[in-house]
């Protein structure tokens, strides 16, 4: 069951928390995955006010601008969520989701799992995809000034998670390190359907990208 009054005041707290974050990882990224989660959850046995709270919640201080300290965004959900008096099992599983959500270059074995997590870890990942997962991908690297692509550096597939939250390669080599791995790692049969089309996309934009690249188009 949901909790209307403590779901709006969630979104205000979001908003406010990410009124300065980057582009990428600002609060119409969490309206969009809070959005995703909502669809994905429809056809899933949950409990709805955890996924609301997981996503609306998931990226309140990513890692990536503390400095690589991941235990800021549970302690800050924590600290909020007990301060509008949400029960303490929510707020376990809140902590949870976002300990765990995340791609940690895909090396990262869990040893917490739940519906409830596969949801909005789906509801994430689809927008790492298509038309908004390059958008997105692009202003990321632009904000870390990173070149757009180096034909000679080549991906590191099969990072670990300390190399991949170090890793300054060029923004294209993401697509290969990350973003084309993550369709066959969704749990969900909507996050599966979902992510198929976005992925074609990002293969479309890659072959367009390679061609204007090679001044072929």
């Amino acid at each position: 069951m949901s909790n209307p009054a403590l779901i709006h005041k969630t979104i205000l707290f979001v908003k406010e928390q990410l009124k300065n974050a980057e582009g990428g990882h600002d609060w119409f990224h969490i309206q969009r995955v809070y959005n995703n989660a909502l669809k994905i959850a429809e056809s899933e046995e949950c409990d709805l006010l955890t996924v609301q709270l997981g996503a609306l919640l998931h990226d309140i201080a990513d890692s990536k601008f503390h400095d690589g300290d991941e235990a800021v965004g549970p302690a800050l959900a924590r600290q909020f969520l007990e301060s509008e008096g949400a029960p303490e099992d929510v707020i376990s599983h809140v902590e949870n989701i976002i300990k765990n959500i995340s791609f940690k270059g895909g090396n990262f074995t869990s040893d917490f799992n739940s519906a409830e997590l596969q949801i909005v870890q789906d509801a994430d990942r689809l927008d790492a995809l298509g038309a908004i997962g390059i958008a997105r991908t692009f202003n990321y690297g632009g904000f870390k000034n990173r070149p757009l692509y180096n034909p000679e550096i080549a991906p590191q597939l099969n990072m670990t998670k300390e190399e991949y939250k170090n890793n300054n390669a060029p923004t294209l080599n993401h697509f290969y390190e990350k973003l084309l791995l993550l369709k066959d790692r969704m749990n969900t049969k909507t996050g599966k359907e979902m992510a198929e089309a976005r992925h074609k996309y990002m293969e479309g934009f890659l072959s367009q990208f390679y061609a204007e690249w090679e001044g072929e188009r």
